[in-house]
């Protein structure tokens, strides 16, 4: 009878002790479904962030290359003016001299007129 009995307890031991063994393997299991949640969720907030992050960083290339284009053409432009402006100053220059080769040669003329002795 010892021998049933045992055998009865442990027909009733081993169920017992396997029908735990689930409700810890789905407790666990939960758990392991709500951390994966978590870290889904932690690593998408990252990634809209790294998106949010790297869409300004690209409108501020965007900006500073659109500046640098302007900057350019500015720089172009006043180029441009600064060569005008040498060559009205080269032109004004030249005026200038050829105005005091006029001038130098009239004076010349009177300073000759004042040396003559007179016909009288």
């Amino acid at each position: 009878m010892k021998v049933v009995y045992f055998g009865l307890i442990a027909l009733l031991v081993v169920p017992a002790a396997s029908a735990q063994a689930p409700v810890e393997d789905l407790m666990s299991r939960d758990q392991a479904i709500q951390r994966g949640q978590q870290q889904t969720g932690a690593a998408y907030r990252e990634l809209q962030q790294a998106q949010y992050e790297a869409k300004l960083a690209e409108q501020d290339f965007l900006n500073a290359q659109e500046a640098q284009r302007a900057a350019q053409q500015r720089a172009e432009e006043m180029k441009r003016q600064l060569d005008a402006a040498k060559k009205a100053l080269d032109e004004a220059r030249q005026k200038e001299a050829l105005a005091r080769k006029r001038y130098d040669k009239a004076l010349n003329g009177v300073d000759r007129a004042f040396q003559r002795p007179s016909a009288k």
